[in-house]
């Protein structure tokens, strides 16, 4: 990550970005929400990598150094709140389900940073209380730091459908499978199958973004079929990867 900027206060705004557009390393004094409601956003920090499409949204808690990246045309939406304010009541980040209602306030919302009306005011009421109520999605790929369990993420970074044995990538490294399973449990607080099935979620989510069939993402993320990848799909984000699941407003 770049040398981060400061920006002391979060800004309420809805930025469009293009395909493979980001903003650059910085903080805010401020907590931040960033909710993609076209495309698919990327958060990094260095605590993991964090993905959200129009069903989610990313909670960004105050002084977090952290970047972003949009896969596919994306409007991002960022609400920013003073760090006093913090009705998830984290202070790590996280990614939110956003349904319905909370989806059109947030839009509603970002619409115009510089309307100070009553009404807005309601809006931002109404949002904050969906908020508090939002539950947490485990949509979150963290950053090894064990140079042995950094090796082995490394290989399925690079390619997430390989299908080796946690104890074939820890010979192909030097590590014994007994060691790794226990940095996974240790260091992410996941078990090794856990992990993958992030990882290639993650994954998923960019190539559908960038307009990849949903037949192609299932083989290239390393499911055995299509339908295999739609059941873990639907089970993890309540619905099956169509166009419309990362794409609210198509």
């Amino acid at each position: 990550m770049s040398i981060p900027r400061h920006t002391p206060i979060a800004p309420t705004a809805l930025r469009r970005l293009d395909a493979g557009a980001g903003i650059d390393a910085h903080r805010h004094d401020d907590h931040q929400i960033a909710y993609a409601a076209r495309g698919v956003l990327a958060v990094t920090t260095d605590q993991g990598h964090w993905v959200a499409p129009a069903t989610r949204a990313i909670w960004i808690p105050a002084g977090t150094i952290h970047q972003h990246r949009a896969y596919g045309p994306t409007d991002l939406h960022l609400v920013g709140l003073p760090a006093s304010e913090n009705p998830i009541g984290l202070e790590q980040p996280a990614v939110l389900a956003v349904g319905p209602l909370l989806r059109e306030l947030i839009i509603a919302y970002t619409a115009d940073p510089e309307d100070h009306t009553e009404a807005r005011g309601r809006i931002r009421a109404v949002l904050l209380d969906q908020l508090e109520h939002s539950p947490q999605q485990p949509i979150r790929l963290p950053v090894p730091r064990d140079p042995r369990l950094t090796a082995v993420c490394d290989l399925l970074y690079s390619d997430p459908a390989d299908g080796r044995s946690l104890a074939q990538l820890g010979k192909q490294v030097g590590a014994a499978e007994r060691s790794l399973s226990r940095l996974f449990r240790d260091e992410f607080a996941m078990t090794f199958p856990q992990w993958r099935t992030q990882l290639r979620l993650h994954h998923a989510l960019i190539l559908l973004a960038e307009g990849e069939p949903v037949t192609a993402v299932a083989y290239r993320c390393g499911w055995s079929s299509p339908s295999a990848f739609i059941d873990v799909f639907r089970r993890t984000f309540g619905q099956t990867p169509g166009r419309r699941f990362y794409n609210s407003s198509s």
